[in-house]
């Protein structure tokens, strides 16, 4: 465990992670929060775009997307299978966030799917502050935290919605839906993995 690193495994696995998660319905796994979703043409920060699809449903909608990847091999080749206008891509990586401030952007949406539970404790009480002033009052933050086995080469730890509620308090973001639910994925239900969606607004 001590050798793995956020980013475990996800180069390696590129080719079966295309697969999979472009297989997966945009619409359908966000439903749970599109109701919640700023007007279109709010500008939005995707952290851990991966394959980019979320990314792609999102400008197809209407919004202005910084996908943010660390992962070389994903992030150039979600690059060449969404190359929407409204889509830019940048190398970044949590907690710092060096180069998404480094643009001195404020963002309406800011999207955290599945990546929070790769953090440490240190690099998620950083990465909360980081990502509380990349919003702009009154912006949103959409955050899925994932419960139950590990994958094999990954690192993850069983992140709390309430220790993650906790957390963003000082930070002037305020929890506006807290829900628990099933994977989508067939082999993660299977395996019992569940995941915690949340929703905070920033203090305008």
């Amino acid at each position: 465990m001590a050798s793995l690193t956020s980013t475990s495994g996800y180069a390696a696995e590129a080719d079966d992670l295309f697969v999979r998660y472009e297989a997966l319905s945009a619409p359908e796994t966000h439903a749970h929060w599109r109701h919640l979703f700023p007007e279109p043409r709010a500008r939005t920060l995707d952290i851990g775009a991966g394959t980019g699809r979320d990314a792609a449903w999102l400008a197809s909608l209407g919004y202005s997307v910084l996908a943010v990847e660390p992962v070389e091999t994903l992030r150039l080749r979600a690059a060449k299978l969404h190359p929407e206008p409204e889509i830019t891509w940048l190398e970044d990586r949590l907690p710092g966030l060096a180069n998404t401030h480094a643009r001195v952007e404020r963002f309406d949406m800011v999207m955290l799917n599945a990546v929070w539970m790769h953090l440490t404790e240190e690099e998620r009480t950083t990465g909360m502050e980081r990502v509380a002033t990349l919003l702009a009052p009154g912006a949103r933050l959409f955050m899925s935290l994932r419960h139950g086995p590990i994958p094999e080469g990954r690192r993850m730890f069983d992140v709390t919605g309430e220790e993650t509620i906790a957390l963003a308090a000082p930070c002037h973001l305020r929890p506006i839906s807290h829900v628990r639910k099933n994977s989508i994925m067939a082999e993660n239900k299977a395996r019992g993995v569940e995941w915690t969606a949340l929703v905070f607004e920033k203090d305008s």
